[in-house]
């Protein structure tokens, strides 16, 4: 395992931030931190970054210390920041270059630039970046020393569709190489699309962990879309099991596809004379799992 924590606690002041973590990141996979704003997941990254001081635990990053061996360390790991850390009139091509040069691993800074997209704004300074195109230049900034571990924390916060893909095709090469990548995320849709294992966070704690294909199981789902005005009751009544209004019209069904459930809700929404306008048997997804152990909560 390229990075091991045990029983961190964060705090600050009087505010238990984590609240005694356990987790462990597979060397050569994509593992992501997940949960909502505020449930702990930059604290607990900061931390095994080294920049930050834990009031207990301990954790272990390729088998260093993040704060006791951190100058070790940073020759082995990358960072990307929630934001900011590029003074505003640096120009995009002169920072990776300058930090591909104090690295000293031969990284070429020109196919660096191209690979994160930005070849057009190579003379581009800080400042005229939009903040899509500011992530993009964290990413490279984090990639200039050839890392065995990369933290990203929120990497494709603001990023447009392109860049997202971009962003996503760099994570996925750097697991093919072999590097560790831990990210920080409160998006699930985009957490299922880049990691093979998550970690997730509520109020602090940690409460799951493994393999994507584990967490979410075999578990199937019925959903479809109709009228936003359908009595659950009734629905449930019809379909032999509870229903759930899920929002904007989506209604789930608490029972495994099958034709028969699938016959009963089609029928019972022809006798009430209500439309059809979707239908979803699709697995479970790494969000729904997060509902499920949560009673719904966010």
């Amino acid at each position: 395992m390229s990075v091991v924590v045990e029983n961190l606690t964060v705090r600050y002041g009087s505010l238990t931030a984590v609240d005694n973590v356990s987790f462990e990141a597979p060397t050569g996979a994509v593992t992501v931190v997940l949960g909502p704003n505020g449930a702990g997941k930059t604290s607990t990254i900061e931390v095994c970054e080294g920049f930050r001081e834990p009031a207990q635990g301990t954790i272990r990053v390729l088998g260093l210390d993040p704060r006791t061996q951190h100058p070790q360390l940073t020759h082995l790991m990358g960072v990307m920041l929630q934001g900011g850390g590029v003074y505003p009139s640096a120009r995009v091509g002169d920072v990776i270059r300058h930090f591909c040069a104090l690295y000293g691993k031969k990284v070429d800074a020109t196919a660096l630039i191209e690979q994160v997209g930005l070849t057009s704004r190579v003379k581009s300074t800080w400042r005229r970046l939009s903040g899509g195109e500011q992530q993009r230049v964290s990413l490279a900034l984090a990639l200039a020393g050839d890392p065995q571990v990369v933290f990203l924390d929120e990497p494709t916060s603001g990023v447009d569709i392109d860049g997202r893909d971009t962003i996503r095709d760099i994570i996925a090469d750097l697991a093919q190489r072999g590097t560790t990548v831990v990210l920080a995320s409160h998006d699930m849709a985009e957490a299922e699309r880049v990691a093979s294992h998550a970690v997730l966070f509520q109020e602090g704690r940690v409460i799951a962990q493994g393999a994507i294909a584990d967490l979410t199981g075999v578990r199937k789902r019925f959903r479809f879309t109709s009228v936003a005005t359908i009595d659950t009751t009734e629905l449930a009544g019809a379909a032999g099991s509870p229903a759930h209004h899920m929002g904007d019209g989506v209604y789930e069904i608490a029972a495994e596809s099958s034709p028969r459930l699938v016959g009963r809700v089609t029928q019972w929404l022809a006798e009430q004379g209500l439309p059809l306008l979707s239908v979803d048997m699709g697995q479970e997804s790494l969000e729904d799992a997060y509902r499920r152990m949560t009673g719904g909560r966010r």
